[in-house]
């Protein structure tokens, strides 16, 4: 059975960028569909205008007498039409330049190629609309009156293309930035590998190091010798540890129960024979509840416990730096925290140290931080956050267990 740990996007980063261009398709048929209906109800109000300009046409026809009230015609319908509109007689030709609206007209063309381009523009109309007929006696076309679109509605028709287009370059640039994220982040894992794998092996590397000039010089001190081979003995078993850890990375661990201070003390214990090596005067003590229980995997709870050591060894600039680690009985399960009185963590730069790659320096920090987030949340259903830090003032580290 395989964990959840990748090192890049997998089918899940798909499966976003799916649902993501699922929902940008959604929004912009929504926004078509909507605009459209708004263009059809103002086409319909248009045309309404129309019948009542074809219907006063058609009653002035109609009407015997010349003694006719046009006012209201002309004040109410003809002037508020804001769309191009051509009046023809029944063959859909001009008798009047004046019976043409709102239509730009090109003042240096001839009157033959004026009417050309009426007779053109009315064909355009009615492809767009059906003219409406002015009839006398409802059955002799006398006129008919030819329309187009008005300008909102244009623009309106076009809006919603306009939109999809800058989504789209939207989408388009998304894609591209989050690729080179996704790019840049597995870049940065890979490199945050090598340097947790050099920051893993580092510590008992130096230490055998050490211990082999040792044995150079008290060759032929039994007592000592044996006491430097027990030594050299733990490292190796500690790169054994480290190699098994690197292994388990994409396998799911086995979760058991243990007492969480036998575990924290065995770290604390490994450390400090190996401190004095390190050139700092550091204490570092464990402190609190023996007896709590906690459902851990012993390894790499350890590796977590020592990224955290590490980092605050790394973080103590001053003499006398101190290192406790407490085991508390917490409301929500078994706490363990990491104090130090190092340089501490700028405040913005808090949720940065969990990412993978984040580093403040040459080494660590580049994935450590990174997989023992993991390991606390995505193997134990823990977690592990920063209770505290200020610059100059040190870091706690907070770990919260489930308990047996």
């Amino acid at each position: 059975m395989k964990n959840n740990i990748k090192m890049s996007g997998g089918p899940s980063s798909a499966n976003l960028k799916l649902i993501l261009l699922f929902i940008a398709l959604l929004i912009a048929g929504a926004t078509l569909y909507y605009t459209q209906t708004l263009v059809i109800k103002l086409q319909n109000k248009e045309r309404e205008i129309v019948k009542l300009y074809a219907n006063g046409l058609q009653y002035i026809a109609n009407t015997p007498s010349m003694d006719v009230d046009l006012t209201f015609l002309f004040d109410n319908i003809i002037k508020p039409i804001d769309f191009p509109v051509i009046l023809t007689d029944k063959d859909n030709h001009i008798n009047s330049i004046r019976d043409v609206r709102n239509v730009e007209i090109d003042t240096t063309l001839s009157e033959q190629q004026l009417n050309k381009y009426f007779e053109q523009l009315v064909v355009e109309m009615d492809k767009i609309h059906k003219p409406i007929n002015i009839t006398y006696a409802d059955t002799i076309v006398l006129q008919r009156v030819h329309y187009g679109d008005s300008q909102l509605i244009l623009q309106l028709k076009n809006y919603p293309y306009f939109q999809i287009t800058i989504a789209a370059l939207f989408i388009i640039i998304g894609y591209i930035g989050f690729s080179y994220i996704k790019k840049s982040e597995q870049s940065n894992i890979w490199v945050g590998m090598a340097k947790e794998t050099a920051h893993q092996f580092g510590t008992p590397i130096s230490s055998l190091m050490g211990w082999l000039e040792m044995l150079k010089i008290n060759y032929n001190q039994p007592d000592a010798v044996l006491d430097i081979t027990e030594e050299i003995s733990s490292d190796v078993e500690k790169l054994n540890k480290i190699t098994y850890r690197f292994s388990k990375i994409g396998a799911k661990p086995e979760i058991t129960d243990h007492r969480v201070y036998e575990e924290v003390k065995k770290v604390t214990e490994y450390f400090n024979r190996r401190l004095p090596q390190t050139g700092k005067s550091v204490e570092l003590t464990v402190n609190g509840d023996q007896t709590l229980c906690a459902k851990i995997n012993p390894e790499l709870f350890e590796w977590v416990l020592e990224n955290l050591v590490k980092n605050a060894l790394d973080a103590i600039e001053i003499e006398n730096g101190k290192i406790n680690i407490e085991v508390m009985n917490g409301k929500k399960g078994v706490e363990i925290e990491v104090s130090d009185n190092g340089k501490g963590i700028d405040l913005r730069r808090r949720k940065d140290i969990f990412r993978p790659g984040y580093s403040t320096k040459k080494r660590g920090w580049g994935l450590g931080l990174s997989l023992s987030k993991r390991i606390i949340e995505g193997y134990h259903g823990g977690k592990i956050f920063v209770k505290n830090s200020a610059p100059g003032e040190g870091t706690t580290f907070k770990i919260i267990l489930k308990k047996c």
